[in-house]
Protein backbone atom coordinates (compact mmCIF):
# COMPACT_ATOMS: atom_id res chain seq x y z
CA UNK A 1 0.00 0.00 0.00
CA UNK A 2 1.04 3.56 -0.89
CA UNK A 3 -0.17 5.54 1.57
CA UNK A 4 1.93 8.19 2.53
CA UNK A 5 1.93 10.21 5.65
CA UNK A 6 3.40 13.84 6.25
CA UNK A 7 3.33 16.78 8.68
CA UNK A 8 2.04 20.10 6.83
CA UNK A 9 0.30 23.08 8.54
CA UNK A 10 -3.25 22.95 9.35
CA UNK A 11 -3.77 24.92 6.46
CA UNK A 12 -2.90 22.14 4.18
CA UNK A 13 -3.86 23.91 1.12
CA UNK A 14 -2.90 27.61 1.72
CA UNK A 15 -2.58 31.09 0.36
CA UNK A 16 0.18 32.72 -1.44
CA UNK A 17 1.11 36.10 -0.44
CA UNK A 18 3.17 38.91 -1.13
CA UNK A 19 3.71 41.38 0.75
CA UNK A 20 5.54 44.86 -0.76
CA UNK A 21 7.68 46.90 1.53
CA UNK A 22 5.59 49.12 3.64
CA UNK A 23 2.28 48.12 2.78
CA UNK A 24 -0.68 46.27 3.77
CA UNK A 25 -2.42 42.99 1.88
CA UNK A 26 -6.27 43.83 1.52
CA UNK A 27 -9.09 42.62 -0.40
CA UNK A 28 -8.76 45.77 -3.26
CA UNK A 29 -6.38 45.55 -6.58
CA UNK A 30 -3.44 44.16 -4.36
CA UNK A 31 -0.96 47.03 -4.98
CA UNK A 32 2.22 47.97 -3.18
CA UNK A 33 5.21 49.79 -3.45
CA UNK A 34 8.80 48.54 -2.23
CA UNK A 35 11.79 50.36 -1.50
CA UNK A 36 13.64 52.05 -3.92
CA UNK A 37 10.82 52.46 -6.25
CA UNK A 38 10.54 48.91 -7.06
CA UNK A 39 6.67 47.50 -7.03
CA UNK A 40 4.53 44.68 -7.34
CA UNK A 41 1.28 45.56 -8.94
CA UNK A 42 -1.65 43.30 -9.60
CA UNK A 43 -5.66 43.41 -10.88
CA UNK A 44 -6.46 41.44 -8.36
CA UNK A 45 -5.83 40.68 -4.64
CA UNK A 46 -2.57 38.60 -4.17
CA UNK A 47 -3.95 37.35 -0.77
CA UNK A 48 -5.63 34.88 -0.91
CA UNK A 49 -5.58 34.13 -4.76
CA UNK A 50 -5.07 30.00 -4.59
CA UNK A 51 -2.20 30.09 -7.66
CA UNK A 52 -2.12 26.63 -10.53
CA UNK A 53 0.68 26.52 -12.02
CA UNK A 54 1.20 26.29 -16.13
CA UNK A 55 4.85 26.02 -16.52
CA UNK A 56 8.54 25.69 -15.28
CA UNK A 57 11.60 26.62 -17.43
CA UNK A 58 14.77 24.89 -16.06
CA UNK A 59 18.10 25.42 -18.00
CA UNK A 60 16.21 27.33 -20.87
CA UNK A 61 13.85 24.14 -20.90
CA UNK A 62 10.27 24.83 -20.77
CA UNK A 63 7.48 22.42 -19.66
CA UNK A 64 4.23 22.59 -19.28
CA UNK A 65 2.63 21.80 -15.77
CA UNK A 66 0.00 18.87 -16.17
CA UNK A 67 -3.89 19.49 -14.64
CA UNK A 68 -3.84 20.26 -11.25
CA UNK A 69 -0.39 21.19 -10.73
CA UNK A 70 -0.61 24.22 -7.77
CA UNK A 71 2.04 26.14 -5.55
CA UNK A 72 1.09 27.97 -2.77
CA UNK A 73 2.26 29.51 0.18
CA UNK A 74 0.99 31.06 3.71
CA UNK A 75 1.71 34.27 5.23
CA UNK A 76 3.25 32.03 8.58
CA UNK A 77 6.47 31.06 6.13
CA UNK A 78 5.56 27.93 4.62
CA UNK A 79 5.25 26.57 1.22
CA UNK A 80 3.31 23.32 -0.13
CA UNK A 81 3.15 22.25 -3.68
CA UNK A 82 1.62 19.42 -5.35
CA UNK A 83 3.36 19.18 -9.57
CA UNK A 84 0.73 16.18 -9.93
CA UNK A 85 1.90 13.04 -7.79
CA UNK A 86 4.01 14.27 -4.28
CA UNK A 87 3.09 16.34 -1.49
CA UNK A 88 5.75 18.98 -1.03
CA UNK A 89 6.64 21.42 1.88
CA UNK A 90 9.27 23.82 2.19
CA UNK A 91 10.12 26.85 4.40
CA UNK A 92 9.01 30.11 2.93
CA UNK A 93 10.37 34.25 3.11
CA UNK A 94 8.62 36.81 1.64
CA UNK A 95 10.08 39.79 1.62
CA UNK A 96 8.87 42.69 -1.11
CA UNK A 97 8.65 41.13 -4.17
CA UNK A 98 11.64 38.34 -3.06
CA UNK A 99 10.40 34.83 -2.20
CA UNK A 100 13.29 32.42 -0.84
CA UNK A 101 12.28 29.13 -0.75
CA UNK A 102 14.04 26.41 1.35
CA UNK A 103 14.77 22.30 1.06
CA UNK A 104 11.74 20.86 0.04
CA UNK A 105 10.17 17.94 1.77
CA UNK A 106 8.27 15.36 -0.02
CA UNK A 107 6.24 12.00 -0.17
CA UNK A 108 7.82 9.36 -1.97
CA UNK A 109 5.02 8.05 -4.25
CA UNK A 110 5.24 6.48 -7.49
CA UNK A 111 4.11 8.81 -10.38
CA UNK A 112 3.87 8.41 -14.13
CA UNK A 113 7.13 9.35 -15.99
CA UNK A 114 6.31 12.34 -17.80
CA UNK A 115 4.60 13.57 -14.27
CA UNK A 116 7.66 12.61 -12.26
CA UNK A 117 9.70 14.20 -15.21
CA UNK A 118 7.55 17.50 -14.75
CA UNK A 119 7.77 17.85 -10.81
CA UNK A 120 11.94 17.11 -10.70
CA UNK A 121 12.17 20.07 -12.73
CA UNK A 122 9.41 21.96 -11.06
CA UNK A 123 11.61 20.85 -7.47
CA UNK A 124 14.68 22.45 -9.62
CA UNK A 125 13.35 25.76 -9.82
CA UNK A 126 11.74 26.09 -6.49
CA UNK A 127 15.09 26.39 -4.56
CA UNK A 128 16.47 29.10 -3.34
CA UNK A 129 15.46 33.31 -4.34
CA UNK A 130 12.86 34.71 -6.31
CA UNK A 131 11.80 37.57 -8.45
CA UNK A 132 8.19 37.87 -8.05
CA UNK A 133 6.59 39.47 -11.01
CA UNK A 134 2.85 39.96 -11.40
CA UNK A 135 0.67 40.60 -14.37
CA UNK A 136 -3.14 40.86 -14.12
CA UNK A 137 -4.00 37.38 -13.03
CA UNK A 138 -0.63 36.18 -13.92
CA UNK A 139 2.63 35.61 -11.22
CA UNK A 140 6.17 34.47 -12.34
CA UNK A 141 8.23 33.53 -9.82
CA UNK A 142 12.40 33.62 -11.48
CA UNK A 143 15.33 32.67 -9.73
CA UNK A 144 19.02 34.52 -9.92
CA UNK A 145 20.03 31.67 -12.21
CA UNK A 146 16.78 32.36 -14.67
CA UNK A 147 14.85 29.58 -14.14
CA UNK A 148 11.26 30.02 -13.60
CA UNK A 149 7.76 29.20 -12.66
CA UNK A 150 4.91 31.03 -14.83
CA UNK A 151 1.69 30.32 -12.37
CA UNK A 152 -2.22 31.82 -13.25
CA UNK A 153 -5.20 32.38 -10.80
CA UNK A 154 -7.16 29.62 -10.06
CA UNK A 155 -10.86 30.71 -9.83
CA UNK A 156 -12.69 28.76 -6.92
CA UNK A 157 -14.67 26.09 -8.29
CA UNK A 158 -18.67 25.61 -7.27
CA UNK A 159 -19.55 23.45 -3.98
CA UNK A 160 -23.06 22.69 -5.40
CA UNK A 161 -22.83 21.02 -8.27
CA UNK A 162 -19.03 19.68 -8.61
CA UNK A 163 -18.28 16.20 -8.06
CA UNK A 164 -15.37 16.05 -5.70
CA UNK A 165 -12.53 13.53 -5.44
CA UNK A 166 -11.13 13.41 -1.87
CA UNK A 167 -7.35 12.99 -2.06
CA UNK A 168 -6.28 14.09 1.42
CA UNK A 169 -7.29 12.61 5.17
CA UNK A 170 -6.88 15.05 7.73
CA UNK A 171 -6.38 15.11 11.71
CA UNK A 172 -4.83 17.65 13.26
CA UNK A 173 -1.63 19.13 11.40
CA UNK A 174 -1.13 15.29 9.78
CA UNK A 175 -2.26 14.79 6.73
CA UNK A 176 -2.67 10.83 4.85
CA UNK A 177 -2.80 10.46 0.89
CA UNK A 178 -5.72 8.75 0.85
CA UNK A 179 -4.21 5.30 -1.08
CA UNK A 180 -3.38 5.77 -4.51
CA UNK A 181 -4.21 1.62 -4.92
CA UNK A 182 -7.92 2.16 -4.20
CA UNK A 183 -10.25 0.16 -6.94
CA UNK A 184 -11.10 2.84 -9.43
CA UNK A 185 -14.76 2.68 -8.77
CA UNK A 186 -14.03 2.55 -5.06
CA UNK A 187 -12.22 5.93 -5.04
CA UNK A 188 -13.57 8.37 -2.60
CA UNK A 189 -15.58 10.94 -4.23
CA UNK A 190 -19.07 13.30 -2.98
CA UNK A 191 -21.40 15.74 -4.71
CA UNK A 192 -23.60 18.09 -2.87
CA UNK A 193 -26.98 18.80 -5.04
CA UNK A 194 -29.17 22.24 -5.04
CA UNK A 195 -31.89 19.80 -3.22
CA UNK A 196 -29.80 19.87 -0.23
CA UNK A 197 -28.04 16.39 -0.62
CA UNK A 198 -24.59 14.35 -0.61
CA UNK A 199 -24.01 11.61 -2.42
CA UNK A 200 -21.09 9.58 -3.27
CA UNK A 201 -18.39 6.76 -2.07
CA UNK A 202 -16.71 6.79 0.79
CA UNK A 203 -13.78 4.10 -0.32
CA UNK A 204 -15.66 0.94 -0.20
CA UNK A 205 -19.45 1.66 -0.09
CA UNK A 206 -22.28 4.34 -1.90
CA UNK A 207 -23.53 7.09 0.49
CA UNK A 208 -26.51 9.71 0.50
CA UNK A 209 -27.24 11.52 2.90
CA UNK A 210 -28.71 15.72 3.95
CA UNK A 211 -26.48 18.90 3.73
CA UNK A 212 -27.21 22.01 4.54
CA UNK A 213 -24.60 24.85 3.52
CA UNK A 214 -25.01 27.93 5.80
CA UNK A 215 -22.57 30.65 5.01
CA UNK A 216 -18.91 28.98 5.87
CA UNK A 217 -20.45 25.73 7.17
CA UNK A 218 -21.95 22.51 6.25
CA UNK A 219 -24.02 20.47 8.72
CA UNK A 220 -24.14 16.66 7.42
CA UNK A 221 -27.63 14.73 8.41
CA UNK A 222 -27.11 10.70 8.96
CA UNK A 223 -25.59 9.01 5.83
CA UNK A 224 -27.01 6.25 5.05
CA UNK A 225 -24.94 3.72 2.47
CA UNK A 226 -24.46 0.19 1.59
CA UNK A 227 -23.02 -1.99 3.70
CA UNK A 228 -20.38 -4.21 1.22
CA UNK A 229 -17.14 -5.50 3.34
CA UNK A 230 -13.66 -4.49 1.73
CA UNK A 231 -10.09 -5.12 2.70
CA UNK A 232 -8.91 -3.37 5.62
CA UNK A 233 -7.38 -0.19 3.47
CA UNK A 234 -10.32 0.84 2.03
CA UNK A 235 -12.04 0.26 5.26
CA UNK A 236 -10.05 2.46 7.16
CA UNK A 237 -10.39 5.25 4.55
CA UNK A 238 -14.46 4.67 4.71
CA UNK A 239 -14.43 4.95 8.13
CA UNK A 240 -12.00 8.54 7.92
CA UNK A 241 -14.39 9.81 5.15
CA UNK A 242 -17.76 9.25 6.73
CA UNK A 243 -16.47 10.93 10.38
CA UNK A 244 -15.86 14.22 8.46
CA UNK A 245 -19.27 14.06 6.69
CA UNK A 246 -20.95 14.18 10.12
CA UNK A 247 -22.29 17.17 11.71
CA UNK A 248 -21.25 20.33 11.25
CA UNK A 249 -17.86 21.06 9.16
CA UNK A 250 -16.24 24.49 8.39
CA UNK A 251 -15.44 24.20 4.34
CA UNK A 252 -12.86 26.12 2.16
CA UNK A 253 -12.31 25.99 -1.47
CA UNK A 254 -8.99 27.62 -2.89
CA UNK A 255 -9.25 27.31 -6.79
CA UNK A 256 -10.19 23.70 -7.38
CA UNK A 257 -9.43 22.50 -4.22
CA UNK A 258 -12.01 21.54 -0.98
CA UNK A 259 -11.22 21.17 2.34
CA UNK A 260 -13.98 20.17 4.63
CA UNK A 261 -12.77 20.35 8.67
CA UNK A 262 -14.49 19.40 11.87
CA UNK A 263 -13.80 21.26 15.12
CA UNK A 264 -11.73 18.91 16.40
CA UNK A 265 -9.40 19.03 13.70
CA UNK A 266 -10.64 16.11 11.32
CA UNK A 267 -11.88 16.09 8.15
CA UNK A 268 -10.81 15.53 4.19
CA UNK A 269 -9.27 17.42 1.55
CA UNK A 270 -10.37 16.52 -2.15
CA UNK A 271 -10.27 18.47 -5.45
CA UNK A 272 -12.36 18.58 -8.97
CA UNK A 273 -12.77 15.69 -10.58
CA UNK A 274 -11.18 16.07 -13.86
CA UNK A 275 -13.33 16.71 -17.18
CA UNK A 276 -14.45 12.87 -18.67
CA UNK A 277 -12.42 11.17 -15.02
CA UNK A 278 -14.90 9.27 -13.36
CA UNK A 279 -12.27 8.41 -10.50
CA UNK A 280 -11.23 9.84 -7.84
CA UNK A 281 -7.83 11.34 -8.85
CA UNK A 282 -5.15 11.74 -6.54
CA UNK A 283 -4.61 14.76 -7.59
CA UNK A 284 -7.15 16.52 -10.16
Amino acid sequence: MRTQRMTLSVSVLALLTLAACGTESGSGSGKGSGEGGDSVQSDVPVTGVAWRVDSVTVGGKKTEAPEGARLEIDPKGRATADFGCNHISVDARVKGDRITLGKPVTTQMACDVKIEKFEKAAIDAMGGEHTAKLSGDRLTLTTEGGDSMALSEEKPADLVGTRWAVTTLLSGETATTVPADLPKEKAPHLTLSEDGTVEGNSGCNSFRGQATVKGSTITFGPVAGTRKMCPEAEMATERAVLAALDGKVTYTIKGKALTLTAADGKGIGATVTPAGGGSGSQHG
